[in-house]
């Protein structure tokens, strides 16, 4: 039996762009409107689960509240940890330490960013949490509120793309996407 995940990721946040990482920014407004035009239209949902940082968090308990369904806190769907980088720009960083990001954005898994969670042991952590949910919830649709960085792990994996096209993947602000997930750990997306 095949679990029906909605991804969802966070909208804009109060401290701008860059690497968030484990950073616990709220949501700014837009980043709220983001989030229910992504959801509008969409659904039912059995439950909704959602990464403990308050931009995922805050918007996933107004939704559950709202349609009458349970919301669970999942830790480990909350987004890659980028270490000495966590807050910076990209652009920041191109003055900093660009040969570094170089070697992050071509191979997230062969290079970890400075006291940083290494890539291997995040998509680990998220595909490890997918599977838990299947075992609980096969035969159910849930919708999952996280981070770019969880979504371009799933969507990578259920779109057979190889390890270094990881970064390549565009998730914006209050993006939705449909995956189903299968009790042997496979993923596929759906329309």
């Amino acid at each position: 039996m095949t679990l029906r995940l909605d991804l969802l990721r966070h909208g804009e946040t109060e401290l701008g762009g860059g690497l968030r990482g484990s950073l616990d920014d709220a949501l700014t407004p837009r980043g709220w409107e983001q989030m229910r035009a992504g959801v509008a239209q969409h659904g039912p949902w059995d439950r909704v689960i959602s990464s403990p940082l308050q931009r995922c968090a805050r918007f996933a308990e107004e939704l559950g509240a709202g349609l009458g369904v349970p919301v669970e806190i999942e830790s480990d769907l909350r987004e890659l940890h980028f270490g000495a980088w966590e807050g910076q720009s990209a652009a920041a960083l191109m003055e900093t330490d660009a040969d570094d990001l170089g070697r992050f954005w071509s191979d997230p898994y062969g290079f970890t960013p400075p006291d940083g969670e290494p890539v291997e042991r995040f998509a680990e952590r998220v595909l490890t949490a997918v599977s838990r949910l299947h075992q609980r919830y096969a035969g159910q649709r849930v919708l999952l509120v996280s981070h770019g960085g969880v979504m371009k792990v799933l969507l990578a994996r259920a779109r057979g793309l190889p390890r270094e096209q990881l970064l390549q993947i565009e998730v914006a602000h209050g993006a939705l996407f449909a995956l189903q997930a299968t009790a042997d750990g496979g993923l596929r997306e759906t329309p």
